[in-house]
């Protein structure tokens, strides 16, 4: 069984005003032929396909294709859920993907027995069982206390979350026995797990007071997909538990990351078999910083050929003693000669323990609410119990204003 497993596609995603269709596009397009060239059994893309609750037309258009193209690749798809995506817009296309080869999973189910999914590979003969669990929201797996007596203390969301993943773990495990075959199980999830390293462009996902799952908790799985954090990387020290990483960069701190799809090859009895397979940059996105004689020097040490018809788009972080109301023209003065185009112009940070003075000047682009948030709880100096709560509430605020999944996740009695 070969498999590749890639996630947090984040299709329709508008980058500082600009459209990131045309690298999707040239990303899915790179993903055929590697299936195509690598003879690939499964997909499995582990949640965040979409940017948005409500994704443009032409993002719901390239993913149609998308699936479309690959029947003739004889590959499975197995599709996820993510935080970014809204559970009604995915399940419109469910019985349709059904038709094309393709299992979407958009929320948990309430049999476990829908969340595994048998791959067959090219032979025709079952090889794995997938454990499709996408995004876990609170209410889906916390439902079941809602008869029980009312207690001071919240129901235990880490303990739930766990439960869940044993009871796909098992009914994975009874398919196997029904076929008389220990088939390699896999796992996904759309979390982030304790430790992992995250961008800036990843969303904190807060679920009650669960802010990251440890990796203990998870079963025994043969190789575990995760999505949700934007750099690849392996979890617990182990080769066969892995983050995929988004495709292309999402936020300009990944600008010099490699994106990556993960390639896996199962055996049943013997370990996985697990590399990664480079993306190509479809699009050069730059971060340079300092003053602007020193920003002029790396454009021309970066961008010196005078045959590159490329487009970068660049973050310019600007020393604050050249930070003044003409630093956009100048900047762009600077650049004009340079196949590049800025994107956004910003002061340079200071470090966090200068205060709140350091966000005095700065403009609301260069700040997000959180930051602001969290400077105030340092300097009123709430304790650490009180600032993990309030730091909850607030996080759960901000969802509610902002939503990204492009409907209320509240029920009539909560609004």
């Amino acid at each position: 069984m070969r498999l590749l497993h890639t996630s947090d596609w984040h299709l329709g995603q508008n980058f500082y005003g600009k459209s990131r269709k045309n690298e999707h596009q040239a990303f899915l397009d790179w993903l055929l032929k590697q299936i195509e060239q690598h003879q690939i059994d499964a997909l499995i893309v582990a949640g965040d396909l979409f940017d948005t609750g409500a994704p443009p037309s032409y993002a719901r258009e390239i993913l149609n294709q998308f699936v479309v193209k690959l029947q003739a690749q004889h590959c499975q798809l197995v599709l996820l859920g993510g935080n970014h995506d809204s559970v009604a817009m995915l399940n419109e296309s469910k019985d349709v993907f059904s038709c094309l080869n393709s299992h979407l999973i958009a929320n948990v189910q309430s049999n476990p027995n829908k969340q595994v999914v048998t791959l067959i590979d090219k032979t025709g003969e079952p090889a794995a069982q997938c454990c499709a669990i996408p995004f876990v929201r609170p209410r889906d797996v916390l439902s079941s206390h809602s008869n029980k007596e009312q207690s001071s203390q919240k129901p235990d969301l880490l303990n739930a979350i766990s439960q869940h993943y044993q009871n796909i773990y098992a009914a994975a495990q009874t398919k196997n026995e029904q076929l008389g075959q220990n088939l390699p199980i896999i796992g996904t999830g759309h979390l982030t797990v304790v430790n992992a390293s995250t961008s800036d462009s990843v969303r904190d996902i807060y679920i009650g007071t669960l802010e990251a799952f440890p990796a203990s908790q998870f079963p025994n799985f043969d190789y575990l997909a995760l999505g949700h954090i934007h750099q690849a990387q392996t979890i617990a020290d182990k080769p066969h538990w892995r983050y995929s990483g988004s495709p292309i960069a999402m936020s300009f701190d990944e600008s010099h990351r490699e994106k990556s799809v993960v390639f896996v090859e199962l055996i049943t009895g013997q370990a996985a078999r697990v590399e990664t397979l480079p993306i190509p940059n479809f699009q050069p996105i730059v971060c340079l910083t300092g003053d602007l004689a020193q920003i002029e020097l790396q454009l021309e040490a970066q961008f010196k050929d005078p045959n590159s018809t490329q487009i970068a788009w660049l973050d310019l972080e600007i020393d604050s003693a050249d930070f003044h109301s003409d630093v956009q023209k100048q900047a762009e003065q600077i650049c004009q000669q340079y196949p590049v185009e800025i994107l956004l112009v910003r002061r340079k940070r200071q470090h966090k323990q200068a205060g709140f003075s350091q966000y005095e000047k700065l403009s609301l682009d260069e700040i997000d609410p959180s930051q602001v948030f969290k400077q105030k709880l340092i300097e009123q100096q709430v304790n650490e119990q009180q600032t993990q709560k309030l730091s909850t509430l607030f996080a759960k605020t901000v969802e509610q204003i902002q939503p990204v999944t492009g409907q209320s996740n509240l029920n009539e009695s909560e609004k």
